[in-house]
């Protein structure tokens, strides 16, 4: 492995070690969990890699050992917290702010654990909104979990409700193929907007799943990659309880 590369390594962990003690000062704590976790995995290759200076090796080794005791003081924080049904977190995503995907934002809250997953969203009938959906789909098919069923409650587009329902319809075909089953019903009387994990995790969006802006045009950068678009001002509630209701 070259130097050059084995510096690139450490320049990534100081970066997410950084990023992670920043949530961590800000009580955003799920979210350090994971960046200090992914960080602590870093500093461990660098180790492994080619560090061959003594006083560096030593200097990560402690900086590891250290970064390692504040991740598990985290991760029993957060488990008693949501024992005692008192996890609550508020985000605030900034106006025009970048780089909070469904990726980012949920990741947190997937575990191996994760099965089925509740969506209730009035704002999923016109054509970009819908896409916002598809990507929230993708985005589970993709995360290190097995969701076999995901619950849509929103409502029915009074002007062409024909598209949504093709829409849908055709949805519910797609991830089907890939082994999971789309349900939906429709409210008209919905209002509230959250999400719901089986693992426990609730999450409510001010905005629902479109929080995000329109891009310039079909061909601009943020078009296709939803860390790269910019957002609406919104708040992100995360609460944790030992039981989800079915909506």
């Amino acid at each position: 492995m070259t130097q050059n590369h084995v510096t690139g390594m450490e320049n990534a962990a100081v970066s997410v070690l950084k990023r992670a003690v920043e949530l961590d000062h800000s009580g955003r704590l799920p979210e350090s969990l994971v960046c200090y976790q992914e960080g602590i995995q870093l500093l461990i290759d660098v180790l492994k890699a080619a560090v061959k200076d003594d006083s560096k090796r030593g200097h990560y080794r402690e900086k590891t050992q250290g970064y390692m005791a504040r991740a598990e003081q985290i991760k029993a924080l957060v488990s008693q917290m949501k024992e005692d049904g008192k996890y609550h977190e508020q985000n605030k995503i900034p106006e025009d702010a970048t780089g909070h995907s469904y990726e980012v934002l949920f990741k947190p809250y997937i575990s191996s654990l994760l099965t089925e997953v509740w969506v209730e969203d009035p704002y999923i009938r016109h054509t970009h909104q819908l896409y916002n959906f598809v990507r929230f789909c993708e985005m589970l098919l993709k995360a290190p979990c097995k969701v076999k069923r995901i619950h849509l409650l929103t409502s029915q587009d009074e002007q062409d409700s024909s598209q949504q329902t093709r829409a849908l319809a055709e949805l519910k075909e797609s991830v089907s193929a890939h082994g999971m089953d789309l349900d939906v019903q429709y409210s008209s009387t919905i209002h509230d907007r959250e999400i719901r994990f089986d693992n426990g995790w609730i999450i409510k969006i001010g905005r629902g799943l479109d929080y995000f802006k329109r891009p310039q045009g079909r061909f601009s950068i943020g078009y296709c990659d939803y860390d790269l678009r910019q957002c609406h001002e919104t708040t992100v509630d995360i609460f944790h309880t030992q039981h989800t209701k079915t909506l």
